[in-house]
């Protein structure tokens, strides 16, 4: 694994940092990168927005986390909807108040190299349950809850959910019933 992994506190708990800081140095002791951090929410933010952006994208294109995630050369590129996506939850982030650990947007482009087919690809192919709920509709709901936007979020969550819902839909040509 090339990624450090972060390690802190998580909401309602108060782990005290020491204990922290021990199973950050087991892991590193181990081979692999470890960062014991005092506050996990703004290392929580960043990887929430950089997963809800590239596995909601993944989802909805069939591509795997690839270097078109990250081009932004040419008006079809989709580097610019995932520049947007992440944009936005920088903006829910800061609305929060949460500055964030690490760049979302940074977080992609190394990404982008790796060709790697998010677990929401994986769910998408095999038409089982996505985690949208946790990554997009999270970030929405958020939004949602503190007055800010979050349109972009929205609509993958929504699109996601959608794609979701067909895949048990046997109504095809079927008539609807009168709602009166």
């Amino acid at each position: 694994m090339s990624s450090t992994n972060w390690l802190g506190p998580f909401e309602p708990r108060n782990t005290p940092i020491p204990v922290v800081r021990e199973a950050a140095e087991l892991i590193i002791a181990g081979g692999l990168k470890a960062e014991a951090l005092e506050d996990a929410r703004p290392a929580q933010w960043s990887k929430l927005i950089f997963n809800s952006s590239v596995n909601g994208v993944s989802a909805l294109t069939g591509l795997p986390h690839s270097p078109h995630f990250a081009a932004e050369e040419k008006l079809s590129d989709l580097g610019h909807v995932l520049h947007e996506l992440i944009e936005e939850g920088k903006k829910v982030a800061a609305a929060v108040g949460i500055k964030l650990h690490e760049d979302p947007w940074e977080m992609n482009k190394i990404g982008a190299m790796t060709n790697h087919p998010p677990s929401m690809l994986y769910d998408i192919r095999h038409q089982l349950p996505t985690e949208v709920e946790f990554l997009s509709g999270a970030i929405a709901r958020e939004a949602q809850r503190v007055g800010a936007s979050a349109p972009l979020h929205s609509a993958v969550y929504r699109l996601i959910k959608g794609k979701e819902a067909a895949w048990n839909f046997r109504d095809e040509n079927q008539p609807v019933a009168a709602h009166g």
